[in-house]
């Protein structure tokens, strides 16, 4: 029975991902938010903003691995979840793109801190081998991306799971949520450094707002079913590790 569920949960996978793929042009140049796209004061000031949390979600991530090591599995499939979907680009906004984030799944099971290293160290990579971002705007995006994101479906799904014991919900509102506050924080990231002639700081974020909503709401819903998914066979096939985090999480830890 278990060996058919997995076959079942792999079949759906890979069937999001080639929904994903197949509504992404391959010749769409792929990006967060490009290198040297911003200001170098925003630059900076994104970079002060986003290491406060990298340092202290390091700190988490060491008390966690250190009293737990069997966790590092559910660290490890958080960061690879997260790589796969933030990989996935759609030509959007000028300088940017749209695409699933995949932070929703990590800030449920590891805490929004623990996050904001994954999620920094995913757009690392994805900068250095696959030119998606860069490193001058690593910090805007990874405030964004591994800071704002998680945080907000975070704290949907502890919200959701106090009002009533209703789990899928949660994890698809967390999912969803942290996708939408990403770029709801990017949105606010361009419109800051690129006020409007007209409008300005408001008719900017109005702007980028409206163009991102069309590829990224359906994107959302379909990155909270996906995630939904994979929850329900992380409870089949690593129920300790899942009641661990949930009892550390009863703590009101980050």
């Amino acid at each position: 029975m278990k060996k058919r569920g997995a076959w079942g949960f792999a079949a759906l996978v890979a069937g999001f991902t080639v929904f994903f793929l197949l509504n992404e042009p391959g010749t769409a140049a792929a990006m967060h938010i490009m290198e040297g796209f911003l200001p170098v004061g925003w630059a900076i000031f994104w970079w002060a903003a986003f290491i406060p949390f990298f340092i202290l979600g390091i700190v988490k991530l060491k008390s966690m691995t250190r009293d737990n090591p069997e966790l590092k599995l559910l660290l490890g499939l958080s960061g690879a979840f997260t790589f796969v979907l933030s990989a996935l680009k759609m030509p959007s906004v000028t300088g940017s793109s749209s695409h699933p984030t995949g932070t929703g799944l990590g800030a449920i099971i590891l805490g929004p801190l623990p996050m904001s290293v994954v999620g920094s160290v995913v757009l690392l990579f994805q900068a250095l081998l696959l030119a998606h971002g860069g490193i001058t705007t690593l910090g805007a995006n990874a405030f964004s991306m591994a800071v704002a994101g998680p945080f907000a479906g975070y704290a949907v799904y502890r919200l959701i799971m106090k009002s009533g014991d209703r789990e899928k919900l949660a994890v698809f509102c967390a999912a969803a949520v942290a996708d939408l506050m990403t770029y709801m924080v990017t949105s606010f990231q361009l419109a800051v450094a690129f006020p409007s002639a007209d409008g300005g700081v408001l008719g900017s974020l109005v702007k980028f707002g409206g163009i991102f909503a069309v590829t990224q709401i359906p994107l959302a819903v379909s990155e909270g079913l996906l995630t939904v998914l994979l929850w329900n066979w992380l409870k089949s096939y690593s129920p300790n590790e899942l009641s661990l985090l949930k009892r550390q999480a009863k703590g009101g830890s980050l």
